[in-house]
């Protein structure tokens, strides 16, 4: 039986590692933003900017803090989204209660974000099990999503995600506590990869150690890296059976609030970040759903990867590749999708 209350004190615990850190400069340094909406477990957040383009919707994984977007200025996807003309909004993902599963952070709490800013529809730019909420709701409500941006997303499960399959296999039905402590899920993502989730990090950190900028970036990662958020039980049932184990969003059988989410009823421009180097998220998680798509725009782009970045997985976010060569296109295919009502 997981210790649920062991974790809630490692998960404390990190935190104030994580405040210390803050005192040597390592925290985030965020754009302006300003919240236009709160609801149990949600904030929207709607960055300042004189962009008059389209409504562009931020869905971050809800396993940290959101501010991976927003590291720090020169690797910051927010600001990026703003130099494209985007009006950025953001889904501040908070605690939420035991019951709130894919109903909730993939349909309804969404559509509640689109009507408190006023968006009939939006393009919406998501990462990680972010994306994966992010497609969902494309595909039961085409009619509100105007693009889809993944990053690393999976979409596609069983085999094809074996760091992730391993971690579902550590969780029973019964053994879910109310909320999955952070710390948990990242205890478990060692045990199932531990190259990726560190010894790579220590390698990481010595080929940057000559580079002032990308060390930075690191340590302000490993930073981010100890604000773990819990998850709510159903949530994570719902992961680690329905959508993980059994495929269903690529099989066309995942159910969400009575309505079934396929990826063949993806019907929105899409444009897919592959990064061949991220065991958790490799390119076969998120072909099939790609090819699957009924949009007729889809766009595939490879990020090559980075030193600096500490997890490879989050290195489309906070490269300075990335930001050198992956954005610029992710930001001119957002300004012609956001031009243009399909």
């Amino acid at each position: 039986m997981l210790d649920g209350a062991l974790y809630e004190q490692l998960d404390r615990l990190r935190r104030a590692q994580g405040a210390l850190l803050d005192g040597f400069g390592l925290g985030p340094r965020e754009a302006s933003w300003r919240e236009i909406f709160r609801a149990t477990g949600v904030v929207l957040r709607r960055y300042e900017g004189e962009g008059a383009g389209p409504a562009l919707f931020i869905v971050p994984a809800p396993i940290k803090r959101p501010y991976i977007w927003d590291l720090a200025p020169e690797v910051s996807a927010v600001r990026r989204c703003l130099e494209a003309g985007a009006r950025v909004h953001l889904l501040d993902w908070q605690s939420a209660p035991p019951a709130f599963g894919l109903a909730e952070y993939a349909s309804r709490l969404v559509l509640e974000c689109l009507e408190a800013a006023g968006a009939a529809r939006a393009l919406f730019v998501a990462h990680s099990l972010g994306g994966f909420f992010a497609a969902v709701f494309a595909a039961l409500h085409p009619e509100r999503v105007q693009g889809l941006v993944l990053l690393a997303a999976p979409l596609a499960f069983g085999e094809r995600t074996p760091v992730l399959r391993a971690m579902a296999e550590k969780l029973g039905a019964d053994e879910v506590p109310e909320s999955l402590p952070g710390s948990f899920l990242g205890i478990a993502s060692l045990a199932a990869a531990p190259g990726p989730f560190g010894a790579e990090r220590l390698l990481d950190a010595a080929l940057c150690a000559a580079d002032p900028a990308r060390l930075r970036t690191l340590l302000q990662v490993e930073r981010w890296a100890l604000d773990e958020f819990a998850l709510p039980r159903a949530l994570v049932r719902e992961l680690a059976g329905a959508v993980v184990r059994e495929d269903a969003f690529l099989r066309g059988t995942l159910e969400v609030a009575g309505r079934v989410a396929a990826a063949a009823r993806l019907r929105a421009p899409l444009l897919a970040v592959l990064d061949p180097r991220c065991p958790l998220v490799p390119p076969a998680a998120v072909l099939p759903a790609v090819e699957a798509a009924a949009s007729p725009d889809r766009t595939v782009l490879h990020y090559e990867g980075d030193t600096g970045v500490a997890l490879q997985h989050v290195g489309p976010l906070v490269g300075r590749s990335a930001h050198a060569k992956l954005w610029p296109r992710i930001c001119s295919w957002i300004a012609r999708t956001g031009a243009h009502e399909v």
